[in-house]
């Protein structure tokens, strides 16, 4: 397999399930964390290995290190595996992507963007989401008329706080999620909800067109829930850990124990909330973008270029979502092709900028 995202969580669980099956990893992919890379080469012995980075390269304990996105690409086309994982953050994920499905390969996608961008012209036969709230619904699934798709939300840093102090909350503070650790971006996403709302765009490219929505479940331990038309719902249960989506990735009949199951009487009780506008005010715009899951792109580069922003201090945590929604009303041309989807990228973020 490849690993696009290898020193990441979701790549680093790639590798325990890797290693748990024996799976040979031709490529690893990562940023900068070089330190975890030199490990992960020393244990699992790629044939290629890619960073970020020029400067980067030196330090990489390895005889075959490339750097930049092109070089991504290029071991896709040359590499023999038939997996591709795909855990890269952000727009610069896409072009692997879709790389890997021009050369026929199977993509395992945790990279939100690529659907949330391009859904319109990928082709989600050769997709199988590794997210834990797709993988769940995909899961629960049967040939029974479902009635609507719900995928859950943690929360995210604010989901406790008084809505009052939201305007004045720092980038420290977007970080400090309730219920574990996870990337810079991803973790800010989770605090606007952004992230759940390209969560049910994802679903509606690969599930097709129907009812969506998500609700908070604080303990993060039911992942998705199907509402049936026969009035009944299930809910699918398990342990937060991307280990069971990937290992499903690998084979979907996967029948070996990868996680202790969920003890209900240690749990004791769950707790349910409505994800409103008041706290994530980009939730405004969810339904009309699920009627138009095209326009993702928009909302996308907006979000990715007022992060950037808030990051430099330059706006506030609450004026993410006003730039998104700006950048939503602003644009409302719909992408033709994949050209049409990174030249609109380039206009919403230099329309931010």
């Amino acid at each position: 397999m490849i690993v696009l995202g290898s020193t990441g969580s979701i790549g680093v669980n790639t590798l325990e399930i890797a290693k748990k099956f024996s799976i040979h990893v031709e490529v690893l992919v990562a940023g900068n964390n070089i330190e975890l890379l030199n490990k992960q080469i020393q244990e699992h012995h790629p044939k290629v290995v890619v960073v970020a980075k020029e400067e980067d390269v030196a330090r990489v304990n390895h005889t075959n290190v490339f750097y930049s996105q092109e070089a991504i690409l290029k071991v896709i086309e040359d590499s023999s595996s038939e997996l591709v994982v795909n855990a890269l953050v952000g727009f610069l994920g896409l072009r692997p992507t879709l790389t890997a499905l021009t050369c026929n390969k199977k993509v395992a996608l945790a990279n939100k963007e690529s659907l949330v961008a391009c859904g319109a012209f990928i082709d989600t036969s050769k997709i199988q989401p590794i997210d834990s709230e797709h993988f769940g619904l995909w899961y629960l699934m049967q040939s029974r008329p479902i009635e609507k798709m719900i995928i859950t939300a943690s929360g995210g840093a604010f989901r406790d706080w008084d809505i009052a102090r939201l305007q004045n909350a720092t980038l420290a503070d977007t970080q400090k999620h309730p219920n574990w650790s996870m990337g810079q971006k991803i973790t800010i996403d989770s605090a606007t909800m952004v992230n759940k709302m390209f969560e049910l765009l994802e679903a509606r490219w690969l599930f097709g067109e129907g009812k969506y929505d998500a609700i908070i479940e604080t303990k993060s331990l039911i992942h998705a829930l199907i509402d049936f038309k026969d009035g009944s719902t299930t809910a699918h249960f398990a342990n937060a850990s991307m280990q069971l989506p990937i290992a499903f990735a690998i084979n979907a009949k996967m029948d070996e124990n990868i996680l202790p199951h969920v003890d209900l009487l240690k749990v004791g009780s769950l707790e349910f909330r409505e994800i409103t506008c008041e706290r994530y005010p980009v939730w405004q715009i969810k339904e009309e973008l699920l009627k138009n899951p095209a326009r993702g792109v928009i909302i996308n580069a907006a979000n990715e270029a007022a992060i950037e922003l808030f990051i430099d201090k330059k706006i506030g945590f609450m004026d993410i979502a006003k730039t998104i929604i700006k950048a939503y009303e602003k644009f409302d041309t719909l992408p033709k092709n994949v050209d049409d989807v990174f030249a609109l990228d380039r206009e919403v973020r230099e329309f931010i900028v």
